[in-house]
């Protein structure tokens, strides 16, 4: 039984929770992190983002036993390796959805309405959406701006600029495409064989994507520092811009020259530099936005 726990909690894959930290960015960027009710609120909505990621997660890993298990890395999956039960993946995805969806409608009602689209948006993209090439990725994206949206609902903002938005788009598209690169990377000739969708993508495609949204992650970002600072004529936010252009250029370094093939968070939690500049970058804004 708790072997069967241990295997359950992998297969939630807490390790990539850390993507659910966008919904904090409301939250950062309107000056209410050291307000403790909203960051009480938004910490919940973070949990139950986390738990509603966890319940795509085994859904996605239940549809996916068989390509899994032709994968490298992915044939090690408790479900794919059979030792994990279904039935025990699929009384945990029903117990947690029980819990998630109206826990979530009882903190706030248009909080819910985003959960539950993020839900609906990664269930057609676990069942369909994640074999049509470009769109698999758009949907990867627009999972992050959710996010985004959702931590914006939960608590009242001031503060807002559609760049914020904007820049967590491409931001999310370039992660997505580097890890599509990193794939097919790896598995070369047979990506086809473990990923449908790889079949649509090659190198050279890639590569030109990441190349146009990465110039264009780093554009909408510098545009948001313009309007990022509460105070007016007040552009201290730019600073923040080396960082960003470090953090960006340092992931393509990894996929393309390292040839990582993990995924983005793993990138984040094992890659020393990568950690420094996101602190620094952190650090820079908490000094900009509560301090300066």
């Amino acid at each position: 039984m708790n072997k069967q726990f241990h295997l359950l909690v992998k297969t939630m894959r807490i390790r990539q929770w850390p993507k659910n930290v966008f919904i904090f960015a409301a939250l950062v960027f309107n000056r209410q992190l050291t307000d403790l009710q909203p960051f009480l609120i938004t910490a919940l909505a973070f949990f139950l983002f986390c738990l509603a990621s966890s319940v795509i997660y085994i859904f996605n890993d239940l549809v996916d036993i068989k390509t899994d298990k032709n994968h490298p890395q992915k044939q090690l999956r408790p479900l794919a390796s059979g030792k994990l039960k279904k039935t025990t993946a699929i009384t945990a995805a029903v117990l947690l959805s029980i819990v998630v969806i109206p826990a979530s409608f009882v903190l706030e009602f248009w909080f819910a309405v985003i959960l539950c689209t993020y839900l609906l948006l990664m269930l057609a993209y676990s069942l369909w959406l994640k074999h049509f090439p470009l769109i698999d990725v758009m949907i990867i994206a627009a999972g992050f701006v959710i996010r985004v949206a959702a931590g914006f609902v939960i608590i009242k903002t001031s503060l807002f600029s559609p760049w914020l938005f904007v820049t967590t788009t491409f931001l999310a598209l370039f992660i997505a495409l580097g890890k599509r690169r990193s794939e097919v990377d790896l598995l070369e000739a047979n990506a086809g064989e473990h990923r449908r969708v790889l079949n649509g993508y090659s190198l050279e495609l890639l590569d030109q994507l990441l190349n146009v949204v990465l110039s264009v992650t780093l554009m909408t970002y510098c545009l948001y520092t313009f309007s990022a600072s509460p105070a007016p004529n007040n552009y201290s936010m730019m600073l923040t811009i080396p960082f960003v252009i470090y953090g960006l250029f340092r992931y393509l370094y990894l996929i393309r020259v390292s040839h990582i093939t993990g995924a983005p968070e793993e990138v984040v939690l094992t890659d020393r530099p990568m950690q420094i500049d996101i602190l620094l970058w952190g650090l820079t804004v908490i000094l900009i936005i509560y301090i300066i």
